[in-house]
């Protein structure tokens, strides 16, 4: 193992901002895994410390292949994690709205150009991603819709889900975006948390780039075989959104099976106590992804949901 600086900045009152990055293997740039790109994503942060662990462990036994390199980032925002902020701590600007960045632009475009500078030559890239909106999802791989993604290769993480995304406006300036279009097949994995810790779905997580990385051959690694991926086209999923404001109190979350009818939340009024509204299923499937703020506002994004297309 190897650790090193991939990208640095000078501070005008404090420390140097430094991304540190973690080699293992020497040779072909096969694989750049990263984590925290935003300052509240812990859980991505965690898997990728277990990653570096376990490939430290790995190279010592002699369980890469010759001439593989394999790159790890655990954060490119680790200023913001130190106050328990997400976005950038003096503009509040997303990194991960910043790719492929520009040298001599504002300061997050900069360590987004510097970063992207390096990963951009690894033939695969996995990001542990969170979503723009606070909840849970299904463990799952996702992909941008950009005539270059490959489900096939998405499908050797063994996880329930692929997910297809047609990419907006904004989604143009993402890491997984600008990979791809570099010519990285590039992978976002998503489990169950950000802020907080799951250690199940964060083995899940770790779990799944290492078969990935054993099936493409980087190293030997014995796990069990996974899932056989659902592909799935976020433009077909249905989106339940409250019906009211007030306080959240959920009834099912992600993973859940649930019929035309049943109530997955109710919207509780805060000074009152009394049910201002319920938020129900408009059909037979399963939970996608589930909000989990105590609090939610009117016409938010409460559930994502698959349909079932046989009973």
């Amino acid at each position: 193992m190897k650790k090193d600086v991939v990208y640095s900045l000078a501070g005008l009152y404090r420390d140097e901002f430094r991304v540190t990055g973690y080699r293992f293997g020497k040779g072909e740039k096969s694989c750049c895994i990263i984590g925290s790109l935003r300052g509240d994503e812990i859980q991505q942060l965690y898997m990728c410390g277990q990653l570096v662990k376990i490939l430290a462990h790995l190279e010592k036994k002699g369980d890469f292949a010759f001439d593989r390199e394999i790159l790890v980032i655990p954060s490119l925002n680790n200023f913001s994690s130190n106050i328990s902020k997400r976005f950038w701590c003096l503009d509040n600007t997303d990194i991960n709205r910043m790719f492929p960045g520009n040298p001599d632009g504002e300061t997050t475009e900069r360590i987004a150009a510097g970063v992207f500078k390096e990963i951009c030559q690894y033939k695969y890239g996995v990001q542990f991603a969170s979503f723009y909106i606070p909840g849970v999802f299904v463990p799952h791989v996702r992909m941008m819709k950009t005539c270059k993604e490959n489900t096939s290769l998405a499908n050797l993480f063994g996880l329930p889900y692929v997910l297809l995304r047609t990419p907006n406006a904004a989604d143009k300036t993402t890491l997984n975006y600008n990979w791809q279009f570099s010519g990285t097949a590039a992978f976002s994995v998503y489990t169950n948390s950000t802020e907080m810790l799951d250690t199940v779905s964060a083995e899940q997580g770790v779990s799944a780039v290492l078969r990935f990385l054993s099936r493409m051959g980087i190293i030997k690694y014995k796990c069990h075989g996974g899932y056989m991926g659902t592909i799935l086209d976020e433009d077909d999923m249905m989106n339940i959104k409250s019906s009211a404001a007030g306080i959240y109190r959920e009834l099912h979350s992600a993973g859940d099976e649930v019929c035309r009818g049943d109530v997955l939340a109710e919207i509780i009024h805060p000074y009152e106590g009394t049910v201002e509204g319920e938020i129900t299923a408009p059909a037979d499937g399963i939970i996608f992804f589930s909000h989990k703020k105590p609090l939610i506002t009117e016409n938010a994004l409460a559930f994502k949901m698959i349909k079932r297309l046989h009973k």
